[in-house]
C-alpha cells in the first residue's frame, strides 16, 4: 500500500454523531473520498484530546469498547456503539517506534475509544471494519512533544496506517453561544493566524503559538484539544503538503476546521 495521508479534525460536541452540520457532512464526504481514491487503510491510529496521560499511552485492546465520556446529552447518543476491532499490530508497531525514537511510552490493555475517537470515525468509516488504535495526549508536555510524537510515528503512514488527530482548532467551552453561526472576532483572528502559518510552512511559529498567535489562551485555556493538530504536523512528511480542507463554526466560538498532511510535495 502507498503512503497514506494524515489528518487533523475538530470533533466538536458529541452531538456531531447525530445532528446535521457542515462538519458532519464534511467527515462523511471525506470518508467516501478516501475509500474511492486510496481504498481502506489497514488501520487508523487516532490521537484524541479527551485521553490525557503523562506519557504516550497506546490502547492495545483487541475489541476496544465505546466510551460515553460525556453527560447531559440526548439518550440516542448513549445507545450508539462503534465496534471496530483493535489495531493490535499497529499498536505494537507504535510502541516499537516510540522506543526507536528514545521516547517513553506505555500500553493500556483494556482502554476503549472515547468520543473524540469514535464520533469522527463513525462518520469516516461507518461500518466499523477498519481496525483502530487510540493514543493519548500529554498536555503537560506541550506542542513540541506532540510534534515529536507525530514525527516518531510517521513511518506508519508508509505501512497503510492512517494517522488521525482529533481535537478542536478552538476550544473554550465557557464562550459557547446560543447563536451558533455568529463567529466571535477573536476566534476568526486565531484560526486565520494558524492557517496563515500553515500556508507559510512556518512550523516554528506554530509550535510557539501560545506566545505569538492572537488570542491564543482565550481560544485554548488549556492545550489538550490543540495537541492532536501538532501531532498531525509532526507526522507530515518532509516537504509534504499540509493544507486546510474544511472550515465551519458551531456555537459561535467552536471552530470545526480540518487539515490534511497529504502525500503530495510542494
Amino acid at each position: 500500500m502507498n503512503e497514506l495521508p494524515a489528518f487533523f479534525v475538530s470533533h466538536g460536541a458529541p452531538t456531531l454523531a447525530i445532528e446535521p452540520s457542515p462538519a458532519r457532512d464534511f467527515l462523511v464526504a471525506l470518508g467516501r473520498a478516501l475509500e474511492s481514491e486510496i481504498g481502506r487503510p489497514k488501520a487508523v491510529l487516532v490521537f484524541s484530546a479527551p485521553w490525557e496521560t503523562s506519557v504516550p499511552t497506546v490502547g492495545m485492546a483487541a475489541a476496544p469498547p465505546t466510551i460515553h465520556d460525556f453527560g447531559g446529552f440526548p439518550e440516542e447518543l448513549y445507545r450508539l456503539r462503534y465496534p471496530a476491532p483493535g489495531a493490535v499490530e499497529a499498536a505494537g508497531a507504535a510502541i516499537e517506534l516510540f522506543a526507536a525514537a528514545g521516547m517513553t511510552a506505555a500500553a493500556a490493555d483494556s482502554r476503549g475509544l472515547d468520543h473524540g475517537a469514535w464520533v469522527p470515525l463513525r462518520l469516516l468509516f461507518p461500518d466499523a471494519e477498519v481496525p483502530v488504535v487510540q493514543i493519548s495526549v500529554q498536555p503537560e508536555l506541550g506542542p513540541r512533544h506532540a510534534y515529536r510524537v507525530g514525527d516518531a510515528l510517521r513511518p506508519l503512514r508508509e505501512r497503510g496506517v492512517l494517522i488521525l488527530g482529533s481535537g478542536s482548532i478552538t476550544h473554550n467551552l465557557r464562550e459557547l453561544s446560543a447563536r451558533p453561526l455568529d463567529e466571535a472576532p477573536h476566534v476568526t483572528e486565531f484560526v486565520e493566524w494558524i492557517n496563515e502559518q500553515v500556508e507559510r510552512r512556518d512550523t516554528e511559529a506554530l509550535l510557539d503559538y501560545r506566545r505569538r498567535a492572537p488570542n491564543a489562551v482565550r481560544n485554548h485555556p488549556t492545550e489538550e484539544h490543540l495537541l492532536p493538530f501538532f501531532t498531525m504536523l509532526g507526522a507530515a512528511a518532509p516537504g509534504g503538503l499540509v493544507r486546510r480542507i474544511h472550515r465551519s463554526t458551531t456555537f459561535g466560538s467552536l471552530r470545526m476546521d480540518a487539515y490534511e498532511a497529504s502525500v503530495r510535495r510542494h
